[in-house]
Order: C-alpha cells, then structure tokens, then sequence
C-alpha cells in the first residue's frame, strides 16, 4: 500500500474518532448567547476534507451522520432528536460536507493556504447547515412548525432566519478552526520535511 494511501487512512480514522467524541458528547457544541449552542462536529470532517481529499473527509462525514443518528435513535435529549433518527436528516446532508469543502480549498490551492483553509471551513459549515435544515423541512415540516410555533407556509422564513443567525457564526467558527487547525499541521510536516532531508544529507 502506498505511503499517501496509508496516511489517508490513518488521518481519515482519527478525524473519524474526534467526529464520533464530539457527536456523543457536548465537546460538539459551543456556548452562545440566550442558552444556545453553536455546534463544531462537522469541523473534523473539513479538515479531513482539506488535508486528504475529498474521499477522506467523506468517510468522516460518515461516521459523523452515523453517530448522530445513533445517539438521536438511542439516546434523544432534545425536542429535534428524533427526525435526526431518519438517516436523510443525520446522515445524507454529511457526505456532502467533504466535497464542498475541498473545492473551496482548491481554488485557492497554491496562493494562500490559511485563507484556503478557511474559506473551506466556512463553506463546508454554511452546506451543513443548509442541507441539514432542507432535511429538516422535509421531513419533518409538522413538527418543526409546531415547534417554532409558525404557520405551515411561514416555516421556509423561520429556517432561514435559524441559518442566518446560528449558520454565519458557525461558518466564521468553522473558518478560524480549520485555518489553525491546518496551518499548524501544515508546519509541522514542513519542519518533519526539513528533518529529514538533514538525515539524508548528514
């Protein structure tokens, strides 16, 4: 197996891990104002995304779904949970994280990487938040009506408000984590690089 195949594989497994802590646990969720949270689980499948591709951060995304809709099947703690149950809620808008975000980075790819990087971020937050609540509106249009307590017709606004004001905050979260996140990784294979290339010469 091939060195970059290998290392996919082991970046791939440890996002992989981190997605599935944050999703079980509140590690997931940001403080905000008003008792709200910000949520920050979706950040590992990004940076999967931007270091290894597209494949990679997929798989991420994946065990992130999967996660969720195991602990809103089994262990539901709030009034949303259960439609997270149904798979095209907690786990179809996920897979697509990965590939928005990686053709964000690429087009900056080469020019300035920490701008990339966080453009990515920002990206593949803003696609999880709006695939999730289209999901959420499919499926689940009764019960969110009942719960934003808004008429049938007036659901596609309070949605849109919701991505307004919790999706931009998470996007510029999602942005500065990913930029840091992959910088410092960044440098630390340039410093591994140059620390070989010294053995090798010695």
């Amino acid at each position: 197996m091939e060195r970059s195949n290998v290392r996919k594989i082991v970046v791939a497994g440890a996002l992989g891990a981190v997605s599935a802590v944050m999703a079980v646990t509140p590690l997931g969720y940001l403080p905000w104002f008003g008792g709200a949270s910000l949520t920050i689980m979706h950040i590992p499948v990004i940076i999967a995304a931007v270091l290894e591709g597209p494949l990679a951060g997929t798989a991420v995304g994946l065990v992130f779904g999967v996660t969720s809709l195991v602990r809103a099947a089994t262990a539901p703690v709030g009034p949303l949970d259960p439609l997270f149950a149904n798979p095209l809620v907690s786990v179809l808008p996920r897979l697509f994280i990965a590939a928005a975000a990686w053709g964000a980075f690429k087009l900056f790819r080469g020019k300035a990487s920490p701008i990339a990087a966080g453009f990515a971020g920002a990206v593949g937050s803003i696609v999880n938040t709006v695939l999730v609540l289209l999901a959420l509106g499919l499926v689940g249009a009764e019960q969110l009506s009942g719960l934003f307590g808004v008429d049938p017709g007036a659901l596609p606004a309070a949605l849109a408000a919701l991505a307004l004001s919790n999706g931009l905050v998470e996007a510029a979260a999602a942005a500065v984590f990913t930029s840091s996140v992959v910088s410092a990784w960044r440098g630390i294979e340039s410093v591994r690089g140059k620390a070989r290339l010294s053995e090798e010469e010695d």
